[in-house]
């Protein structure tokens, strides 16, 4: 990706390409809203609230999710949007055969060692997903759900610090506002 231009138009790709892929897709909050505002959501926190514009790690953002929950390959990624981009992906995907609390612990033992740009998607990712439990939580999770999510996406957030201070900050604010859940 050489230019801003192509810089630019790379990202508008990922982004249609990841909404196509999760376009029958809604997340698990009470309105049931459409997937694809979670990856949108990732790509906005990096830029707007971060500083971010490595195009590579804004496009990861948005297709970040899109080998774990679609039927979309790595080797798809790779030809589309390169193996950068592709490398990325990889590395905060969740292998959806072991059991979820194995993926979980997995997440909290990998995020010190997988790359900058990685880190930054993951950041992002959970700054996302905890903003969505404090504003509009899945219907059918309890308190203590809740509470447990906030508690292991910190874990992983303590092995990403050092990243960006900024949005550490962030994710640090939400999970204070974790009291509100209760």
């Amino acid at each position: 990706m050489e230019n801003t231009g192509s810089q630019l138009g790379t990202f508008v790709k990922a982004v249609a390409f990841a909404a196509d892929k999760h376009r029958n897709q809604r997340r698990k909050d009470a309105d049931a809203s459409p997937y694809i505002n979670h990856p949108i959501a990732l790509a906005n926190v990096l830029a707007n609230e971060g500083g971010v514009d490595d195009a590579t790690v804004l496009c990861a953002a948005v297709l970040h999710d899109t080998i774990e929950d679609t039927e979309t390959t790595a080797d798809e990624i790779r030809a589309l949007f390169g193996p950068k981009v592709a490398a990325v992906v990889l590395e905060v995907t969740d292998d959806k055969s072991l059991e979820k609390q194995v993926r979980k612990q997995r997440q909290v033992e990998h995020a010190p060692h997988i790359s900058t740009e990685a880190k930054l998607v993951k950041l992002a990712d959970k700054i996302s997903n905890v903003r969505d439990i404090l504003a509009s939580p899945p219907a059918d999770w309890s308190a203590e759900r809740k509470q447990t999510y906030f508690e292991w996406a910190a874990r992983v957030v303590d092995g990403l610090r050092g990243v960006h201070p900024g949005l550490e900050s962030v994710f640090d604010g939400l999970y204070a506002r974790q009291a509100e859940l209760v």
